[in-house]
């Protein structure tokens, strides 16, 4: 976007800051300002000084708010969608001026969602900024049927094992690259997992300890691992600061379990005490 930009010699201004804003759209007195992932309500002060069209990944008024795409597979949502809307001093309100819904199959991720709608976008959006400009009012949203998605923070994708397989499944797509990543702890250490899918047919467990890697195959480098309901099948995983690769290059026996459990705190506590004792004999 931005090499396109200096190839077209249209400049850019990297502050974001409302007083910035506000000071361009006096300079240059647009007819049109398009918004696309800006994360503050602009005031009705600012909105007034042009026409301001905004996009947003949600079929609005369904997921106003933050990280809709991510929620709509946490969710298990059956579809995404781009909303191009008039901009309104409040939270992703305004009448809808083109609308589109994608279906989400089973093992898409985030990232090939947002590549499909930012297509849709490319498409549509130069086009609806006319026909806006043109006089089409679009239409109006009711807020009646409004509901909101809070923003997510990377600490919000910690995996819990005695959850469902879908739902793990689904969390780890929602938040693959350039997300944080779904992550649980592996003998201490935050392990990041990258791509998994439920396992087909799976052994029914009726012993089972959720977390607890009950295959491993040497030859194809995935790990199969219990849940709350069925079987998970991992395929990447990353300790932090790491190499990604195939889990079953770090995990080597099926008495593995993933996840930080009362005993793991515990024996960090009594390291640290036992660090602490050392400390101060030495000290003295």
């Amino acid at each position: 976007m931005i090499r396109l930009a200096q190839q077209a010699n249209i400049p850019i201004f990297s502050n974001t800051l409302q007083r910035e804003i506000k000071s361009l759209i006096s300079k240059f007195q647009p007819d049109c300002v398009v918004v696309s992932s800006y994360n503050q309500i602009l005031p009705a002060s600012l909105i007034g000084m042009s026409t301001f069209i905004n996009v947003h990944y949600s079929p609005l008024p369904q997921y106003r708010g933050r990280a809709n795409v991510n929620w709509a597979i946490i969710n298990n949502e059956p579809s995404a969608a781009i909303t191009i809307h008039k901009l309104e001093p409040e939270l992703d309100a305004g009448n809808i001026l083109f609308q589109q819904l994608i279906p989400i199959k089973f093992d898409d991720t985030v990232a090939e969602l947002y590549e499909n709608l930012n297509q849709i976008q490319q498409q549509n959006l130069g086009e609806i900024v006319v026909k806006a400009l043109e006089g089409y009012a679009g239409v109006a949203q009711n807020s009646n049927e409004a509901t909101y998605g809070c923003t997510r923070l990377p600490e919000d994708g910690e995996i819990n094992w005695s959850d469902s397989t879908r739902k793990i499944s689904s969390l780890i797509r929602a938040l693959v690259s350039p997300f944080p990543g779904a992550y649980t702890y592996f003998q201490g250490k935050k392990l990041l997992i990258w791509k998994a899918k439920p396992v087909d047919k799976p052994l029914t467990y009726v012993g089972r300890i959720p977390g607890r890697v009950i295959s491993i195959s040497k030859t194809e480098g995935f790990i199969d691992i219990l849940t709350g309901d069925s079987i998970l099948r991992i395929f990447e995983v990353q300790f932090i600061g790491e190499e990604r690769t195939a889990p079953a290059n770090i995990i080597k026996s099926v008495k593995s379990t993933f996840g930080l459990r009362g005993s793991d705190l515990l024996n960090c506590i009594q390291t640290l005490e036992e660090e602490i004792i050392k400390l101060k004999k030495n000290a003295k």
